[in-house]
């Protein structure tokens, strides 16, 4: 159960982190690769809580909210990381682009 705490701090944190280079960036291909790698760490969160939910109290309602959690979670990042990794290929490029 500690783990899964340990690991939604984590998912927030580099949520925050790549939401704040989203908003520092200027560059447009950049911007929408840091808000895609947000966006995976975000849905990544939501499945971390949907599993300890599920884990600390085992009511039926507790796994419907814990299903739900764990469905957009994962779409969510499935979604964003083949986004992310789409982006990826353009960053470099539009970095060297822009010098």
């Amino acid at each position: 159960m500690l783990i899964f705490i340990v690991l939604m701090i984590f998912s927030i944190m580099f949520y925050f982190y790549y939401k704040t280079k989203q908003f520092r960036t200027t560059l447009p291909i950049r911007k929408k690769w840091y808000a895609s790698n947000a966006s995976v760490f975000l849905g990544s969160f939501g499945v971390f809580l949907g599993i300890d939910l599920i884990i600390v109290s085992q009511t039926p309602l507790t796994y419907i909210v814990a299903g739900i959690f764990i469905i957009l979670g994962l779409v969510m990042v499935i979604h964003n990381y083949k986004a992310a990794k789409h982006y990826h290929q353009f960053v470099a490029e539009e970095a060297r682009l822009n010098e």
